[in-house]
């Protein structure tokens, strides 16, 4: 996958990805909204060029508040993030080119009090879906906020998705309709944040294909 030109279906507004990234964008102005005075950190995994973020806190008025780290592993996607970046002088965000599934790369910024979690959950296995919400506990805040994504094709793991946050301590805050063609869901953490563990890896990513056609070829 060219995960650079994957960006390309975001300029085409009536893509499913441009309605999806609108979203994003209104939930997490919304998470930027409802949090609470005075410093915030954000993270970003898998964060590409940026877009669901950079836009939506370039014109916030807590932009100066935040404090926020995107990783991102294509160097292609990450210099535009940094370009836009310093176009809108956002000195408090910064941009790491490197493998976002690596704990290590959050160090000094979980439990962060917004985690963006968009564009993983569809392009890795179940069981590393699990796995990554099982982080998201060292990651997130108490009372933070996880923002993902995961498409609808089936078979659907939006509902298996929500509950495996729920079990995990995360309070669901808003899903988006199935009628919608994709998936948004914003969870609040309302448990105690675990230790960060270093040296892990959360997930690996796979071809969406492989994804769906799965060991007997009928999809995972």
């Amino acid at each position: 996958m060219d995960w650079h030109a994957w960006h390309d279906a975001y300029d085409l507004p009536d893509s499913g990805l441009a309605r999806r990234l609108r979203v994003v964008q209104e939930r997490t102005q919304a998470a930027l909204d409802g949090s609470p005075p005075g410093p915030l950190t954000l993270i970003s995994l898998c964060a590409g060029q940026g877009r669901d973020l950079l836009p939506v806190l370039a014109g916030h008025p807590r932009r100066d508040d935040v404090r926020a780290r995107l990783v991102e592993l294509d160097p292609r996607n990450a210099t535009i993030a940094q370009s836009m970046v310093t176009a809108s002088g956002l000195d408090r965000v910064e941009v790491v080119t490197a493998d976002a599934a690596l704990t290590d790369h959050y160090r000094g910024m979980a439990p962060a009090d917004i985690v963006l979690a968009c564009g993983v959950f569809g392009n890795i296995t179940d069981e590393d879906i699990e796995r990554t919400i099982g982080y998201c506990s060292q990651l997130c805040a108490k009372d933070g906020t996880v923002i993902w994504t995961r498409h609808r094709s089936a078979p659907d793991r939006i509902p298996l998705i929500c509950d495996w946050f729920e079990e995990r301590g995360f309070e669901r805050q808003w899903l988006s309709e199935p009628e919608a063609g994709f998936g948004v869901g914003v969870h609040r953490f309302t448990g105690r944040p675990e230790p960060l563990a270093q040296g892990e890896h959360m997930f690996t990513f796979i071809d969406r294909q492989v994804l769906q056609a799965g060991p007997s070829g009928d999809g995972l």
